[in-house]
Formats: structure tokens, sequence, C-alpha cells
């Protein structure tokens, strides 16, 4: 089973990329949603510097038949709306893949995980290369499986990282004792050990269903 995150231009027709674009700096995030016959029921939060503007905007566009603010404070915002907008249920529809909630939209670029198959992946990336939209594979992992995630150097330097002392608190051996007895200069170590460290922790967000994890 693959985990992957995607980072995507929303179609321009969407309702969410003139609202995302109108407000920049500002995260909008669907908790949930369900298609309805023509409308779609969804539950959002709006995270930024202004949320009260952006809760009025979303109120006011002229996708949204129906909306309820449910919570709002400091830099955060609660609401429920419906919209007759369905474009972006149609095109996760179209991959076969169920939507994983939450998706984020910023400044007109949405990002969202899929759980599949090896064929399901490549059937994706198929559905996107024809899109005309542009996107990012963010980050890709096999979430059954941890040995696949690092290469054979990474996990030699993590294992002899971590068998010298390395990771303990206080630490009992530095960086430059890690790299003399792999033989690499400090940078090598560096570099390698970050990356490892990085593909680890992008592992374990993954699989336990953390949406806003990058690599």
């Amino acid at each position: 089973m693959i985990r992957a995150r995607f980072g995507m231009e929303v179609p321009a027709e969407i309702w969410i990329a003139d609202l995302s674009q109108m407000h920049p700096e500002t995260t909008f995030r669907l908790l949930a949603g369900a298609p309805l016959e023509e409308r779609t029921l969804e539950l959002g939060e709006i995270i930024g510097p202004n949320p009260d503007a952006a809760m009025d905007d979303l109120e006011a566009h002229d996708s949204i038949v129906s909306f309820e603010s449910l919570y709002i404070d400091g830099g955060r915002g609660l609401t429920k709306y419906e919209t007759t907008e369905q474009g972006l249920f149609t095109f996760l529809g179209e991959t076969s893949l169920p939507p994983e909630f939450p998706l984020t939209v910023q400044n007109g670029v949405m990002e969202f995980n899929i759980t599949a198959t090896r064929d399901q992946f490549d059937a994706l990336g198929d559905r996107l290369e024809e899109s005309p939209l542009k996107y990012d594979l963010l980050s890709v992992v096999h979430s059954d499986s941890s040995g696949d995630v690092l290469t054979p150097r990474q996990r030699e330097f993590l294992e002899t990282a971590l068998h010298h002392g390395y990771y303990e608190v206080p630490r009992e051996s530095t960086l430059a004792d890690v790299a003399a007895t792999l033989e690499v200069d400090k940078s090598t170590a560096s570099v390698t050990l970050r990356r490892a460290t990085n593909r680890i922790v992008d592992w374990f967000l993954l699989s336990t269903g953390d949406a806003d994890v990058r690599s």
C-alpha cells in the first residue's frame, strides 16, 4: 500500500480557488464533505490573520447557497455551508480514490493525501499527467513497511549514530565521532542523517494519518 501527498493547482472554476487567492495568507481546510443531488455539504476550517473577513467572503460567494458560522476566535473559524460547486469531488471521483480529509487550500494550491495500491497510484499519476493542472508529488511512502522507507546507506548511518549514542539525551557522541566511524566528512554525515530522519518522520506521520506532513 502506498500513501502519498500531492500539491495541486485548484481548477480556476472551483470557488475555493477564487476565495483562497483573495486571502493568500489564509489556509482553508475542508474537514468533511458530502455531495448531495445538486449541491455539496461541507464542513470547513479557516486559519489565518483575519478569519472574519474570509468567512464573510465565503458566505457572499456566488457558489454558496447556505452558510452557518459555527465558531470563530482569534485566527481560526469553523463553518458549515452548502455549495453548488461539485468540481472537486468530480475530479477526485474520476481517480477512483476517495478523498482523505482534511484537504487544505492556500493561495490556489490544494494539498491532499491518498492511500492506494501501486496500480491505483500509477493510474492517478496518469490522470494528473493528462490534466492541464500543475501538480507536485510532495511525499510518497510505503505505509505498510517501514523497511522500504530508507536507502541502505541511510539505514547504515542511522544505525551507526544510534549505536554510538548520538540520539541520546544528553548525547554520548558528536557528529564528528559518527562521521569518523563511517569514514566520511561531517557534512556528508549531517546531510545523510537529516534526510534519513526526515523520511522516518514523514513515514510515521503519514502512516498515522497526519494530513499536514510535508517532505
